[in-house]
């Protein structure tokens, strides 16, 4: 399962985050949007959990909690529409 993290402190890191995550079940990839002119964090980022029933419970236990002072939002990523 793809899934969204907002409202990341700029400062977080991709291994702060996999760890957040791991705690519950193993985590496939994770990827924070970076800005390609600043190369600063967009505040954002997915991270893929390949077990439907644990990246549920890291929804659902991640969602609103305090992550680097921030109150960050988890849920199930939507396709990306297409934009033109």
């Amino acid at each position: 399962m793809n899934i969204f993290v907002g409202k990341l402190n700029y400062a977080t890191s991709e291994d702060d985050l996999r760890q957040a995550f791991e705690a519950y079940g193993a985590v496939s990839s994770c990827k924070i949007i970076m800005d390609r002119f600043t190369g600063r964090s967009k505040g954002f980022a997915f991270v893929e959990m390949d077990d439907n029933a644990e990246a549920t419970a890291a929804i659902d236990a991640l969602n609103n909690t305090l992550m680097d002072g921030r109150t960050i939002v988890v849920n199930k990523a939507r396709p990306r529409e297409d934009r033109f």
